[in-house]
C-alpha cells in the first residue's frame, strides 16, 4: 500500500480535512506527491516559482496523482549584505531544511518534486530530500538573464567599492544597479545559486539538462511538468533518493564542479547534503578531486561569460560530456537510468543541436564558453585546501580566482575581529602590498559565518591591492568572491582556532601548489617551527573565550551546535 494510503486508515480525519479544501473521494485515493517550493515575494530567485509549482503540480495530476503544494521561503544573501542580515544566511539552510522535514512528515506523501534557485535553499532541499528519503525530482528554478553588455549582479559590488572610493560617478552606478537583474531567476554568474543547481544534476537528481535554464519562457515549465511525472513514477518504482545518491554520485559532482569553477560555499553544502544521505564527504575529497582537474567552463566570476550561456553551450550534460572518461557513468539518476544512458538519449535526441541555436542567437561558438577537455582554461581544478599551523583542519581557496602573483607569498598579518574593522581600514588606506588581512570570530560558532563578500570586492577592484594582499577568514566567501581570498578557516576563532592567536606583524606563508598555510614568524622576523609551536602555545594559555555574540534565536542554536566549516557547518 501507498504510504499516503494507509496513512488514511490510521488518520480519519484526513480525508474530510482535504475535501474541505477542495479535493474530491477520487483525488483521496491517487499517489500523493508533495511539491515544495521556496516561492515567496522575498527575491527574484523565488518570486517566480508558483508558476513553476504549478506546473509540477500539473504534471502530477497528468500522470494520475494528485499535488500538493507546500512552501518554505528563503531569504537572499544578495540583499543580505552589508549588515547583520548575511549572519543567517547560513543558518537558514538547516532552517528550511527542518521545516520540509516538518511538512513531510506531518503529513507523509509518496513523493516530492523540489523546487528553488539559490544559494541555501537548493543545498536545503537537497539535504531534506536525504533526510525523507522520498522518492523525489529536484528542479532547478533557472537563470536571470544578463543585462546590457553582459551586465550581471556580482559587478556591482566592485562599482560600490569604486563609487566609494570615488572613482565612479553615483549616476553611473546607478545606471548599473538599475540594469544587473532584468529578470527573475538566479544570478547570471558561477556563483553558489548557479553552482548547487549544477550540483543538483551532477549528483543525479535533477533531470538531464535542467540546471541554468532560462527563469523565463516555456522550457523550465515543462521540465517542471516532466518532474511531476517522474517523481510518480518514482513512487510506483519504490525508487527512493539514497537509492540513488552514492559516494560515486557527490564525486561526479565535485568532478563537475572542478570543470565549472564552481563556488567555494560547495564544500560547506556538499558534504552537508552528503551528512543527510547518511555518508562522509570530508575536504579532502575535494581537494583530491580537483587536483589535476581540467577546469572548461568559461563563466564569471573566474571567467568572461554569464551563467546562462553555459545552458546555451549544451549545459551540464555537455560538460559531463567532455568529462566522460572519468565520471562513473553507472551511477544512478531520478530517470530512472544511468548517468551514461542519460548522455547517449540526449546525444541521440538532438538536446546538443538545439543548444547550438540558442548559442547562435549570442554570436558565439561553444569553445568560447565550454573549452574541450584537451584544451583547458587550467588544468589544476578550481579549489584547494590549504593546512598548516594556522589552518590545521583546513581552509579553502578558489584559485582560478587568484592573481597568479599570490600562488606563493609571504606576508604581513593584519588581524580584525569584525569585517566592518577590516572593510574601513581597506577603504581608507591603511592596507598596504604585503598585507594579510584577517577577519575572524565570524565562523559558525562565532557569528554564523557570513560572507566576506564586500570586503573582498573592496580588494579585488584596488589596482593597488588586488595582486598583493590576501584576505583570510573562518567566515565564508560569497560564490562571486575574486582575488586572493581564503575561507572556512578550521578550527575556527571561537572555538580557539589559531586564527585566534594572529598578532599584529606575524609572518604569514601562503603557498597554494603546495597547500599550504602558516604562521612563521613574528614582528617581522622568521622563525623555525619549533620556535612557532613554543609562541603559539604560549598565546593559546593566555586566549580567553569570547562571550557568544548571540544566546538566543535562530543565531542562538545555530552558534552553539554547527559543526565545523571543513564538515559543512550543519547542525549535529
Amino acid at each position: 500500500m501507498l504510504t499516503s494510503q494507509d496513512l488514511r486508515t490510521l488518520s480519519p480525519e484526513i480525508d474530510p480535512l482535504r475535501m474541505g479544501m477542495g479535493w474530491t473521494r477520487g483525488d483521496l485515493s491517487k499517489p500523493q506527491v508533495m511539491v515544495e517550493s521556496t516561492f515567496g515575494d522575498s527575491h527574484p530567485g523565488s518570486a517566480h516559482l508558483l508558476e513553476l509549482a504549478n506546473a509540477a503540480a500539473d504534471g502530477v495530476h497528468r500522470a494520475g496523482g494528485r499535488a500538493a503544494r507546500y512552501f518554505a521561503t528563503d531569504i537572499c544573501d544578495g540583499m543580505a549584505q552589508g549588515h547583520d542580515g548575511i549572519n543567517f544566511s547560513l543558518a537558514s539552510r538547516s532552517t528550511i531544511c527542518d521545516l520540509i522535514e516538518i511538512h513531510a512528515s506531518a503529513t507523509p506523501f509518496d513523493a516530492g518534486v523540489f523546487l528553488a534557485s539559490c544559494d541555501k535553499s537548493v543545498p536545503a532541499q537537497l539535504m531534506a530530500m536525504g533526510r525523507l528519503d522520498l522518492p523525489a525530482v529536484f528542479v532547478p528554478g533557472g537563470v536571470m538573464a544578463p543585462g546590457p553588455d553582459c551586465l550581471t549582479l556580482e559587478q556591482i559590488g566592485t562599482y560600490s567599492a569604486m563609487f566609494q572610493r570615488g572613482e565612479l560617478a553615483q549616476e553611473q552606478f546607478q545606471w548599473y544597479q538599475k540594469h544587473a537583474c532584468p529578470s527573475c531567476g538566479a544570478c547570471s554568474f558561477m556563483g553558489t545559486a548557479c553552482t548547487m543547481q549544477v550540483m543538483a544534476e551532477a549528483l543525479g537528481l535533477a533531470l538531464p539538462g535542467s540546471a541554468l535554464l532560462p527563469s523565463v519562457g516555456g522550457e523550465l515549465k515543462e521540465f517542471a511538468r516532466q518532474a511531476g511525472e517522474t517523481a510518480l513514477a518514482l513512487a510506483k518504482a519504490g525508487l527512493t533518493a539514497r537509492r540513488i545518491v552514492t559516494m560515486d554520485s557527490f564525486e561526479n559532482a565535485i568532478i563537475v564542479h572542478a570543470a565549472i569553477s564552481g563556488s567555494s560555499n560547495a564544500l560547506l553544502h556538499l558534504p552537508a547534503v552528503a551528512h543527510e544521505f547518511g555518508l562522509r564527504l570530508d575536504a579532502d575529497v575535494f581537494d583530491r578531486l580537483h587536483r589535476g582537474a581540467h577546469y572548461l567552463a568559461n563563466i564569471r566570476p573566474a571567467g568572461k561569460w554569464p551563467a546562462e550561456y553555459l545552458h546555451r553551450a549544451g549545459g551540464v550534460p555537455a560538460v559531463m560530456e567532455e568529462l566522460r572518461p572519468i565520471l562513473h557513468l553507472d551511477a544512478l539518476t531520478v530517470t530512472g537510468k544511468t548517468l551514461g544512458e542519460n548522455l547517449d538519449e540526449l546525444k541521440a535526441g538532438g538536446w546538443y543541436d538545439r543548444c547550438a541555436s540558442l548559442l547562435a542567437q549570442v554570436g558565439r561558438k561553444k569553445e568560447d564558453i565550454l573549452r574541450p577537455y584537451g584544451d583547458p582554461i587550467g588544468a589544476d581544478g578550481a579549489i584547494a585546501i590549504l593546512r598548516g599551523n594556522l589552518a590545521p583542519d583546513g581552509a579553502e581557496v578558489k584559485h582560478t580566482a587568484v592573481p597568479a602573483e599570490m600562488f606563493r607569498a609571504t606576508l604581513n598579518a593584519r588581524p580584525f575581529d569584525s569585517e566592518e574593522e577590516a572593510i574601513d581600514a581597506i577603504l581608507r588606506k591603511r592596507i598596504r602590498p604585503g598585507d594579510a588581512v584577517f577577519i575572524r570570530y565570524e565562523g559558525p560558532r562565532g557569528s554564523g559565518m557570513p560572507e566576506m563578500f564586500y570586503t573582498g570586492e573592496a580588494i579585488s577592484s584596488d589596482p593597488e591591492l588586488s595582486a598583493s594582499i590576501a584576505l583570510i577568514t573562518d567566515g565564508r566567501f560569497s560564490g562571486a568572491s575574486r582575488g586572493p581570498v581564503i575561507g572556512h578557516v578550521s578550527p575556527e576563532a571561537a572555538d580557539g582556532g589559531p586564527i585566534a592567536l594572529v598578532e599584529e606583524g606575524d609572518l604569514i606563508e601562503l603557498d597554494i601548489p603546495a597547500r599550504r598555510l602558516a604562521i612563521v614568524g613574528v614582528k617581522g622576523e622568521r622563525k623555525s617551527q619549533t620556535e612557532m609551536d613554543k609562541i603559539l602555545g604560549a598565546r593559546k594559555a593566555r586566549w580567553t573565550p569570547r562571550a557568544p555574540k548571540y544566546t538566543s534565536g535562530v543565531l542562538g542554536r545555530f552558534t552553539r551546535s554547527a559543526a565545523s566549516p571543513m564538515e559543512g557547518a550543519y547542525l549535529s
